[in-house]
């Protein structure tokens, strides 16, 4: 990811554009008029082999000619021109272009003009898009047919032809924009620059994005993980089916298509996903406007009972939450509200309420503990004009500590009224349904945000999964050409990551699958093996519950037969013969990883046994997890309701289950030529979890192939021992799972030291803080712990981080060290740890600052090599250059 020279891409001194003629149609013509329109306030220049007046200014016949380097150029002309002109504006020393010209996707033209803009560090945006506009900044550097309005949203787009569209439609509801950016073709800047660059924008407040596709998913997935945490991110994605899922061969590969691949990368970003483009917007309304989230709970006051029930039924068809009131809030409305209310939510005023009727009912609502949030509605009536009852309301919506929505129905006779509540900056909407829709959004925005700050407790920290006997097996079976393992490797390769499994063993004949029975034990089970069949049921391949050597025998002899006429052309190797598992109140799960096209491997958990496809209850997310990720997943599925116990059947020991999606999740992450994996069934119940069945897919990754996870795991690469004095520590990455630990390390620490760390006195770290510092993206930011001790048990001694830039140009660091571990060599060992971790990534310099006071850091520095200055204020500057 980059942001280099983009702000010669959205905040330009100079503006060239590339291809202008006389004729009012042409593409260039419009880009110049209406830069000119716009009131661009630096210069404008045309270039055009054509020389003289051209839209009554001089053009100037080749780049070469101009005055100076425009910050940026628009480039109008053919597709094979483009290379040319690209490199002639590197030499120049222009540093962003706009390529509106079509026809490069794909071609060699389009590598040459990359290609020539490397060198430069020329930022080309396109080709095939409409161009940018920054109304704020005056530069509309587009063909649209008029300007965007001046606001605080940024709507960033892949579709020219929408872009127009929207744009038309923006203006017509009054609705403005810090940034409308088209894409197009995305061969240099993507959804991942743009992100980065608008995530630290002041004047944007949060990100519309509308997708067609994700090149970079990795890139992608930082940066939109870290322009989340500063701002809502909101985003439609067209092409709701999920093609690609069709061809997979396993359960799992059907059912993770990329569409619901892509939500629980939304999900797992901490972004908000919409259907529609109108949506959108609402959820820019409804997210910029709420206060402090506090629940779920919706309570509806109504002057209508219809637009009451109306507003229920969206609720609950959205799986919301409808507050259900207490017995002191009934009768505290009891007290208000005539005999006739219905006495609960939605909470019917009824259509004769004067004004202080709507203010008490409402402080009533708002008041009560069990409400987290309110949507109050009015139907124009001719006893209250609906402008008296928005002055009287307005002052409580505006005081009140929770989220309240507005839904003003009807038109000319609410207008006023919607006027007011809206310019208050309450959200404020047409139609019962908008408004759930609005609330049911913030619902879902909330619970992903809470994904960006969550501090699990769980942890495999200790499991040591048998990495190597793990990758022996998939290593077998690629040398001997085979796509799939057979059921004995694939037990095998689940007993290496310590998921229980059922007793197998592969056998060539029906009197070896005898012997093995009768070491394994009756009752057992039997499958057929070969490489060409791995729905084993579908064909009759097959059969359980045997009970002694007889019964093995004849079910051999009758599943050869069946397999010889459903599938003649399989070559059979042989059986599987496995233990029984005999587990009466178990559920019957699937966990499995999936391989999706853009994000890479995925975990899926659901229902299992042989009706998963048409079930389709399942939740799929990008590894790694942790505990509250796949408790998450668990969650997500109706299967998962199941699982706390019903009619007599025990809870399901959920711990397990949990450990076992963690294994998994860390077998996506450890084993790059594993492709795909069913455990199913999976068996869940209060005993624990066991795998009966798994079918495991296999490739070969191509020679130097990168990472394809989305989300780069834990590295505990990084992870070494330190002796300091009679002490042997830990140093390692930090984890989500270690915001308890770090909680105390500050809470054990001085006023002093707290003071020198964080230059202000304070007592705690909130919650939200601990969490930014304990869920760090490792691709960009890193932090060193030094722990003393093992286990869970293990305390903090030191930490060290880093925050860098999306370029990787500049690192700013940070350090401390408890009292206890002070002068011991600790703090030079952690900052050396991570400088050798920069230099090794390729980062330029690291830069710090300490109070003036603090000579043991400065000395430190000096000793590392920084250099020391001071600075106004009482701060000390540290600045070290990394070769």
């Amino acid at each position: 990811m980059s942001v280099r020279n983009l702000d010669a891409l959205f905040a330009p001194a100079a503006v060239a554009v590339i291809g202008v003629s006389e004729r009012p149609d042409n593409v260039g013509h419009v880009v110049f008029r209406n830069l000119r329109a716009g009131g661009f306030p630096g210069p404008l220049w045309i270039v055009d082999r054509r020389q003289g007046l051209i839209a009554g200014q001089q053009a100037y016949p080749d780049i070469e000619s101009l005055p100076q380097a425009p910050d940026l150029a628009v480039i109008c002309t053919p597709a094979a021109s483009v290379p040319g002109l690209v490199e002639a504006l590197a030499r120049k020393g222009t540093r962003a272009a706009a390529v509106l010209s079509a026809g490069l996707r794909g071609t060699p033209a389009e590598q040459a003009m990359l290609a020539a803009a490397r060198p430069a560090l020329l930022r080309i945006l396109g080709p095939n898009c409409l161009g940018v506009l920054v109304p704020g900044a005056g530069l509309n550097a587009s063909f649209s047919p008029g300007n965007a309005l001046p606001g605080s949203l940024a709507f960033v787009t892949q579709s020219g032809a929408l872009s127009t569209a929207m744009l038309d439609w923006a203006n017509s509801h009054g609705i403005g924009f810090s940034h409308f950016v088209s894409l197009g073709d995305c061969a240099d800047v993507d959804f991942g620059d743009v992100l980065d660059y608008l995530a630290s924008d002041p004047g944007t407040r949060a990100i519309l994005m509308y997708m067609e596709a994700v090149q970079s998913a990795r890139k992608f997935m930082s940066a939109a993980r870290a322009a989340a945490r500063n701002k809502p991110v909101i985003v439609v994605k067209a092409g709701r089916v999920a093609e690609g899922a069709r061809a997979a061969a396993s359960h799992t590969g059907a059912l993770a298509g990329s569409d619901t691949v892509f939500d629980a990368a939304v999900r797992r970003a901490g972004m908000l996903r919409v259907d529609t483009l109108e949506a959108l917007f609402d959820a820019a309304e409804t997210l910029a406007h709420v206060k402090t989230w506090r629940g779920e709970r919706l309570a509806i006051l109504t002057n209508g009972g219809g637009a009451g029930v109306l507003a229920a039924d969206a609720l609950a068809m959205g799986r919301g939450r409808m507050a259900e009131l207490s017995p002191a809030t009934v009768q505290a409305l009891d007290r208000c509200l005539p005999a006739t209310w219905p006495r609960g939510n939605p909470v019917d005023i009824v259509g004769d309420a004067p004004v202080a009727r709507y203010g008490e009912a409402l402080r009533i609502v708002l008041d009560a503990p069990e409400v987290d949030g309110v949507l109050f509605m009015h139907s124009p009536t001719a006893i209250v004009p609906a402008g008296e009852i928005a002055a009287a309301c307005l002052p409580i919506v505006q005081q009140a500590t929770k989220p309240v929505l507005a839904c003003w129905l009807g038109g000319d006779a609410v207008a006023s009224a919607r006027r007011a509540f809206s310019g208050a900056g309450i959200a404020t909407y047409n139609t019962p349904e908008r408004a759930v829709a609005g609330w049911l959004q913030r619902a879902s925005y909330a619970r992903n945000q809470e994904a960006l700050l969550q501090l699990p407790a769980d942890t495999l920290e200790d499991f040591r999964p048998d990495v190597a006997a793990a990758e022996a097996i998939l290593q077998a079976a690629l040398r001997e050409g085979r796509e799939w393992l057979d059921n004995a490797q694939a037990t095998q390769l689940l007993q290496a990551y310590g998921i229980p499994a059922v007793a197998a063993a592969k056998v060539r004949d029906v009197d070896e699958a005898v012997l093995a029975a009768a070491r394994i034990g009756y009752p057992v089970a039997l499958k057929i093996v070969s490489p060409e069949i791995v729905h084993k049921s579908d064909v009759g391949g097959v059969a359980l519950g045997l009970g002694s050597a007889d019964d093995v025998r004849a079910a051999a002899v009758r599943m050869r037969q069946r397999v010889a006429h459903a599938q003649p052309h399989a070559h059979v190797l042989g059986f599987t013969v496995q233990a029984m598992a005999q587990r009466r109140h178990a559920q019957e799960l699937i966990v499995g990883i999936a391989s999706d096209g853009v994000f890479g491997p995925v975990v899926l958990f659901g229902e299992g046994g042989t009706a998963v496809e048409l079930r389709k209850d399942r939740a799929v997310g990008l590894p790694p997890l942790n505990g509250r990720l796949a408790r998450d997943l668990i969650d997500q599925t109706h299967v998962g309701a199941l699982l706390a116990g019903y009619r007599g059947h025990p809870p399901v020991d959920r711990q397990a289950l949990v450990g076992a999606m963690l294994r998994v999740s860390q077998l996506a992450c450890d084993l790059p030529a594993l492709m795909e994996l069913d455990i199913n069934p999976l068996l869940a119940d209060a005993e624990g979890v066991i795998a009966l069945d798994a079918r495991v897919r296999v490739r070969r990754p191509a020679p130097g192939e990168a990472s394809r996870l989305a989300v780069r795991p834990y590295p505990s690469g990084l992870e070494q021992r330190l002796q300091v004095g009679d002490h042997e520590l830990l140093l390692r990455p930090i984890r989500p799972e270690d915001g308890e630990r770090l909680a105390a390390f500050y809470g054990k620490a001085s006023p002093a030291d707290m003071r020198l760390r964080f230059f202000l006195a304070r007592r705690e770290v909130p919650h939200s803080e601990l969490a930014r510092y304990c869920q760090i993206d490792y691709d960009r930011d890193m932090t060193f712990l030094a722990l003393a001790g093992t286990g869970p048990a293990a305390a903090m001694a030191g930490e060290v981080r880093a925050v860098c830039d999306p370029d990787n140009r500049q690192a700013e660091f940070a350090i401390q060290v408890a009292g206890p571990w002070q002068r011991q060599g600790l703090g030079r060992a952690l900052l050396g740890k991570l400088l050798a971790y920069l230099r090794a990534r390729g980062t330029q310099e690291v830069v710090g600052q300490c109070l003036s006071e603090n000579a043991g850091m400065a000395a430190l520095a000096r000793q590392l090599g920084f250099e020391v200055t001071a600075q106004p204020g009482g701060v000390m500057a540290m600045r070290l250059v990394l070769r």
